[in-house]
């Protein structure tokens, strides 16, 4: 048994803003919570060209401590050419950024917000402005529920299993 001096400890994590994002092939939908990553809330639609300097930006702006990608798995849990494109992105993004990226599995997210902003009386073409935005505060809020339900923090829930950590020797400021 080793003793407590020669065990090295990490120190624990802080609570703070993440940002995620829905990549799609056209638009982004990029969402951020609050500090004590309780609520997820839409932020911005990027355009394709800007999708990864708008949320560099927006991860400055707000000084996010980690984001989270959306990668569209197919029901069977297969990566499509969609997940490819997700993936992708997700590693231009960790190259870009000092704080870690993970990939989270977003099923059925985008369906989901897609229902929400119809039940709540958008039309198809407004929604579609929307959805995107809608789809990422989807998943960051599944992120924040199962922080909240396991009494940790997000990064804690990230690395225990929930996501995958796309940068692993980079951006730790959690």
């Amino acid at each position: 048994m080793s003793s407590p001096d020669s065990e090295t400890v990490s120190p624990p994590r802080s609570a703070g803003v993440w940002v995620a994002v829905d990549p799609g092939s056209v638009r982004t939908g990029v969402a951020a919570c609050d500090r004590g990553e309780v609520l997820a809330s839409p932020v911005t639609t990027l355009g394709r060209g800007a999708a990864v300097s708008g949320v560099e930006a927006i991860v400055a702006e707000r000084e996010a401590i980690g984001v989270i990608v959306g990668l569209p798995l197919s029901l069977s849990g297969a990566e499509g050419t969609a997940a490819q494109t997700a993936r992708s992105y997700a590693e231009d993004l960790a190259t870009a950024l000092v704080v870690p990226v993970y990939l989270v599995d977003e099923r059925l997210t985008t369906v989901s917000a897609g229902a929400a902003l119809r039940q709540g009386g958008h039309d198809s073409r407004s929604a579609r402005r929307v959805v995107d935005q809608a789809a990422a505060t989807a998943l960051l809020q599944g992120v924040l529920d199962a922080r909240a339900a396991r009494g940790v923090n997000c990064g804690d829930v990230l690395d225990g299993g929930l996501g995958e950590r796309v940068n692993p020797e980079g951006g730790d400021r959690s």
